[in-house]
């Protein structure tokens, strides 16, 4: 039987403090690190489907997101003029979340998973990262950048895209793949009048707007780029508006107060799907670092979330841990692939400048998904 006492997380973002709060209320001994030693959140505003939603209540924080960000119920759909476009109903999410979304800003998201990974008693370090790790029957021996050395009964690689522990035990792994988008975000003031996520788009432009606090929205932007472009950094909030003069409405509105001093945040898109099994031995991938998303579905933090509680969930067997590793690939693969696969074509209708009526027919297909229980 396996006995998970002792746990290395590697990684400090969503997934991995997510976990680390789920392992806590299971009386793990549980340590994390982060390569930054600032413990920074990158980016600006993140969207939360409502999936996402119940896998944070999960973790015990949706009560803070919903006090620090914004959740809401339904979508406004506009032309990119700013003309209001029927939609119809979206499928339930199931649970007592159904027909909710949100948005909250990611350095605010960051804060109150790190206040509870901190209040769980995890020991944190900084700045540090994992240089070598090898591995018996029963444990991992893991040798720290720092020079520091100890052994684990379990090692979780929840670090990301450009993953470290990946390249440690798939060394022969494909790499993330661009995906011929990038997304501009920007942080703006929220108007009154505004009471959910809003929609902008036609067969050649998409860009929404999502409340993420009482006072706050971000806005999105998603471009075809023909290849991942550097983007000079202090040109980010002149590029954005530049490639913004084609709308009306609330988006033009927002155009206009971009300045320097505005928070533009550009990144190119890439996906990495990882084949099955997302584990080697004692050494198990969740997040990014095993299914990194597009987007489209506002879903590659909740998917991660997902990761943790699953997993979190299945230790608690005393089945051996390979059989346990085999219970959450079950529950995790094909859903990540879904979700990983359907989001890259949202984003191929989008290049392809297809139609409205296509994109809804997709969407629709992807919320069913979204929706089933895990």
């Amino acid at each position: 039987m396996a006995r998970i006492n002792k746990v290395l997380i590697v990684g400090g973002g969503v997934g991995g403090m997510s976990l680390a709060i789920s392992f806590a209320r299971q009386n793990r001994a549980v340590e994390l690190i982060d390569l930054d030693p600032d413990w920074r959140a990158i980016g600006a505003g993140l969207s939360l489907n409502a999936a996402s939603l119940r896998a944070f209540e999960r973790v015990g924080v949706l009560g803070a997101i919903r006090r620090h960000g914004d959740v809401h119920a339904g979508v406004k759909l506009h032309d990119i003029a700013g003309n209001p476009v029927a939609i119809p109903t979206a499928p339930a999410s199931g649970g007592g979340l159904a027909g909710e979304s949100g948005g909250i800003l990611r350095p605010v998201l960051h804060k109150l998973l790190a206040d509870a990974t901190r209040a769980a008693g995890i020991a944190v370090e900084l700045g540090v990262t994992v240089s070598a790790l090898t591995q018996t029957d029963d444990g991992v021996e893991i040798t720290f950048s720092n020079g520091r050395s100890g052994r684990y009964d379990l090692v979780v690689g929840a670090d990301g895209l450009r993953s470290i522990i990946r390249d440690l035990i798939f060394p022969d792994a494909a790499k993330p793949h661009f995906t011929g988008q990038g997304c501009w975000r920007a942080v703006f003031a929220r108007p009154a009048d505004m009471h959910s996520s809003e929609m902008f788009i036609d067969p050649y432009h998409k860009a929404g707007l999502n409340p993420v606090s009482r006072d706050e929205m971000y806005l999105f932007f998603m471009e075809t780029v023909p290849e991942n472009t550097w983007m000079p950094q202090e040109r980010w909030p002149e590029m954005l508006k530049e490639r913004l003069a084609p709308f009306g409405g609330r988006v033009a509105a927002v155009r206009e107060t971009l300045s320097a001093n505005s928070q533009v945040n550009y990144r190119p898109l890439e996906m990495l799907l990882l084949p099955p099994p997302w584990h080697r031995g004692r050494v198990l991938l969740i997040g990014d670092a095993a299914h990194a998303t597009t987007p489209h579905c506002a879903y590659g933090a909740g998917l991660a979330v997902e990761d943790a509680v699953i997993l979190a969930e299945v230790l608690q067997s005393d089945e051996p841990l390979e059989t346990v590793f085999e219970k959450f690939m079950e529950r995790r693969f094909a859903r990540c692939r879904d979700i990983v696969e359907g989001s890259c074509r949202l984003g191929e209708l989008e290049m392809s400048h297809a139609s409205l009526a296509e994109h809804r027919r997709l969407s629709a297909d992807m919320a069913r998904i979204i929706a089933a229980p895990i």
